[in-house]
């Protein structure tokens, strides 16, 4: 018997049986809505495992995520998969709003896990198991990501029509994620440092950086001094780094214009990477502009393609915006692109050492076809590093 629902925008309604901590009844809703659990935009991710990694990975705070995937929690969860980067104490391990399912796994699991539902339960985030999670897609696929809200039944398989009343009213006071900043609800508050034996270290702004990039920079042999979002241009110039990268993170990169004058400053100074988010900070600060996409790119088999050398590579992706290559200014170039629908991936300046991708080299979860973009970041830091001196800036709309 159906016990909880997913009400989205529109009226659509999706039931389905609770898991996790239980959703809010209709009647326990606040206004104005206070976020955090239970609301928010919904997405899908076609990725066929890494629900543990989708959890923690703080981009997907603000958004429920449907899993394509029929079975969820078939392995567990272990804090060994956390991608949770070094944000404070006090902010939740797992990010997003809420999980939708089609058949949630309920046996035992390894010891030393514990099972999907107690994750969530334990860190007061709503699930729904028994969604018609193919028909939930399709909608998503044909018309476009919109605001849900897991809520529970008073009584009965069925919300009542006041209760389905109230629903559809709190939801129309959820904010859009387009023109929404939630880099507030994640990432770090304080200067922290990750040392690793080598030469090179670079400033990291945190805008709800993964876990895996770090390590990943870490098993280069690169240093990390991690910066909250709010930093400054001259701060990090003060932490004397090779390079900056800027970080993925959820949101809408439009209403970012600090971060985005902050590399600008940052511009010829220093070799400045991004991911995700971070890409599309760049894209910004250069002279481009983003836009929200119909549904995003979520899952483990994106196709992209580096536009130097025509080498496809499956990677994995989480993002509802995109940057839109037809406002990129001379001398910013496009480096990798979309297979599927040819949106753009990665850009790379043609005299400044600036790179970026779209999707996350580090997967976690999903391929490791493209760890050697941080090989590329290590580079380009290096030959700066060891020249010592500025690189002429060629207008670029900057």
């Amino acid at each position: 018997m159906n016990d909880c629902f997913l009400v989205l925008e529109d009226g659509e309604c999706f039931g389905g049986i609770s898991f996790g901590c239980r959703a809010p009844k209709a009647g326990e809703l606040g206004f104005p809505p206070a976020g955090g659990a239970g609301a928010g935009e919904v997405v899908f991710n076609t990725a066929m495992g890494g629900y543990h990694e989708m959890l923690t990975d703080p981009s997907y705070a603000g958004q429920i995520v449907a899993l394509t995937c029929p079975h969820g929690g078939n392995y567990g969860c272990s804090d060994d998969w956390s991608e949770r980067g070094p944000d404070e104490p006090g902010l939740p391990e797992i990010k997003l709003s809420g999980l939708v399912v089609r058949s949630l796994y309920s046996g035992p699991v390894p010891k030393g896990r514990i099972p999907l539902s107690e994750f969530l339960r334990r860190n007061g985030v709503p699930g729904i198991e028994g969604v018609d999670t193919r028909a939930l897609t399709l909608r998503l696929r044909d018309r476009g990501s919109c605001t849900g809200l897991l809520v529970s039944s008073s009584s009965g398989s069925a919300l009542s029509a006041s209760e389905m009343d109230r629903a559809l009213a709190f939801l129309k006071a959820v904010p859009s994620m387009e023109g929404r900043n939630l880099l507030p609800s994640v990432g770090t508050r304080s200067l922290k440092c990750r040392d690793v034996p080598g030469n090179c270290r670079f400033a990291v702004v945190d805008c709800g950086i993964k876990g895996n990039i770090l390590r990943e920079l870490s098993l280069r042999g690169v240093s990390s001094t991690v910066f909250p979002w709010t930093a400054t241009a001259e701060e990090i110039l003060r932490s004397s780094p090779d390079g900056v990268l800027f970080s993925n993170g959820p949101g809408d990169p439009a209403v970012l214009s600090s971060l985005a004058e902050v590399i600008r400053e940052l511009l010829g100074r220093l070799p400045v990477f991004g991911i995700c988010l971070g890409h599309q900070l760049i894209a910004h600060a250069l002279g481009g502009t983003t836009q929200k996409m119909k549904f995003g790119h979520h899952g483990c088999n994106h196709p992209v393609r580096d536009e130097r050398t025509g080498q496809v590579q499956v990677t994995s992706q989480n993002h509802g915006f995109e940057v839109d290559g037809s406002s990129l200014p001379p001398g910013v170039n496009v480096w990798f692109r979309n297979a599927n629908d040819g949106t753009v991936e990665g850009l790379y300046h043609e005299c400044l050492p600036v790179l970026s991708c779209q999707f996350h080299p580090e997967g976690a979860p999903g391929p490791r076809d493209s760890l050697w973009v941080f090989d590329e970041f290590v580079k380009a830091a290096a030959v700066f590093s060891a020249e010592k001196e500025m690189i002429p800036c060629r207008h670029a709309g900057i």
